[in-house]
């Protein structure tokens, strides 16, 4: 299936298109005709892996560098031309980039000292900010004796003082301990939603991209793969790199028999080779097939557990499926299948038990 390459939103307004831009590195092409569009008030995550081209790509529209070729439209002006200070557009870094001889009341106001605003209405902006951010009272603090969540916050409100247009983050959680990275991501939505202010987020994690983005553009070697919701970009993937790179996923090569699948059937003249993909919480093993009544289900197989980690509130197995006589020198097939905590209670499995597999749902791949 031939990938999406543009994004729209609805009836929402456009606040920035970004049209067929490319990139190269001398010999090097680094983006490929990326195109994309975020609407007033939305967020939209770049995932990707590192070399894909994704903060080439924030760089780029934030004006640190400038594309080869494309054009970038904010609020309907093109910007691709402008210098970065006249943009009117917040970077968010993930080294936070805070000045640390300036307190924090002197870090937010930089960006307004800069363009001219008086004194008392750069404090003014600094009083709202921190209350905003949470941080009312530490105006006369440095970063450095503030934590780690502390400093990002002053990041976006020294980035927000100044009413950009947009706002783009660049991996600007990474740093933080797990728990502090998802408190913040939670505050940071909430924010964004309040103030309607679009925003561009670059990230790796996953977790990340499912929980702010309001649609996610995966990004492989500097061409867009898959633009859409994360429910679109995780249900419907358009191609097997975007299968695996969003969440865990199978792929198995069988028998297709009336768009069925049929791993273990002979070979039939009504059967043709396929390929089908399942996410492991799309897994129903034996003991949970009685029990469920609702969505139908399709026998995939007979396999064998070969090992279970138990993950709090769910547990990850790695079954193997039993090949057909005719594959039995084939390598084995083994599927990562997930089960809640109430399947598992009510039908413990070990490594070694045999099971039956079916799908709940499954999506045929070319």
């Amino acid at each position: 299936m031939k990938p999406k390459m543009n994004l729209t939103t609805g009836t929402r307004s456009a606040a920035l298109k970004v049209r067929g831009v490319s990139k190269w590195y001398g010999a090097e092409r680094v983006l490929v005709d990326v195109s994309f569009t975020i609407g007033e008030g939305e967020s939209l995550v770049i995932l990707g892996n590192s070399g894909s081209g994704k903060t080439t790509t924030l760089r780029i529209i934030a004006g640190l560098e400038r594309p080869d070729a494309g054009e970038i439209l904010l609020n309907g002006r093109h910007i691709e031309h402008l210098r970065a200070r006249e943009r009117n557009i917040g970077v968010i870094f993930q080294n936070y980039a805070l000045f640390p001889r300036m307190t924090v009341e002197e870090n937010i106001c930089f960006g307004l000292r800069i363009r001219g605003v008086r004194r008392a209405e750069q404090k003014r902006r600094a009083c709202e900010m921190l209350q905003l951010i949470g941080l009312t009272g530490q105006s006369d603090k440095y970063p450095s004796q503030l934590s780690g969540g502390q400093q990002q916050r002053v990041a976006i409100a020294r980035a927000l003082a100044y009413q950009p247009a947009l706002l783009l983050f660049d991996e600007s959680f990474s740093a933080l301990d797990p728990q502090m990275r998802g408190g913040l991501r939670r505050e940071i939505r909430t924010l964004l939603r309040q103030l309607r202010i679009p925003a561009l987020f670059i990230t790796h994690d996953q977790d990340e991209a499912m929980e702010l983005g309001d649609q996610i553009a995966i990004l492989n070697r500097g061409q867009l793969e898959q633009i859409g919701s994360p429910e679109q970009v995780y249900h419907h993937p358009q191609s097997e790199f975007v299968a695996s790179f969003l969440g865990a996923a199978n792929i198995v090569d069988l028998q297709l028999l009336d768009r069925s699948p049929h791993l273990q059937s002979d070979d039939s003249i009504d059967s043709q080779a396929g390929r089908i993909l399942f996410r492991p919480e799309e897994v129903i093993l034996s003991a949970v097939t009685q029990e469920v009544q609702s969505p139908p289900s399709t026998l995939l197989a007979r396999g064998r557990v070969v090992d279970v980690v138990f993950a709090g509130a769910s547990e990850w197995l790695n079954v193997q499926l039993d090949q057909p006589a005719r594959r039995r020198s084939s390598p084995p097939v083994i599927i990562r299948v997930s089960r809640t905590r109430w399947e598992s209670r009510q039908a413990k499995l070990t490594a070694g038990d045999p099971v039956d597999i079916a799908l709940r749902t499954f999506q045929i791949i070319k």
